[in-house]
């Protein structure tokens, strides 16, 4: 069974930086990809960023040059550090796994099968 929580959400100013962490287990398999999606108030929930097992990176446009993901295998945690954080970033983010595919096919939700709780983060002007 994978299992997935998330943390480092919090509540900052535009300009300033966070690190959210994803603890999974579960996912003992060779390839899987994973990823970040965040949901704000009244707007579907989009995808921020996805990594296979092999290092292989997307991002959408708006965070492009100012979110960088990573995984470390050793330590099951998936990573999305968010420097330069703006307003439009606020949202329920989310972690999310497939091992189903062997490498991410893009940043649409419907790829992925497991999904942690999700942890806030709100960017104040």
């Amino acid at each position: 069974q994978v299992h997935l929580v998330e943390s480092g959400g919090g509540s900052v100013q535009a300009g300033r930086s966070l690190r959210l962490r994803c603890d999974f287990s579960g996912l003992h398999y060779s390839a899987y990809c994973m990823g970040w999606f965040r949901q704000a108030p009244q707007k579907e929930r989009e995808g921020v960023a996805t990594i296979d097992r092999g290092g292989a990176t997307t991002y959408t446009s708006s965070v492009e040059g100012r979110f960088t993901i990573t995984l470390d295998g050793v330590r099951n945690a998936l990573y999305l550090q968010m420097n330069n954080l703006e307003p439009e970033d606020t949202g329920k983010y989310y972690c999310a796994a497939e091992y189903r595919i062997p490498t991410c096919r893009g940043l649409s939700d419907t790829d992925f099968t497991y999904w942690g709780r999700g942890t806030q983060v709100t960017v104040s002007s």
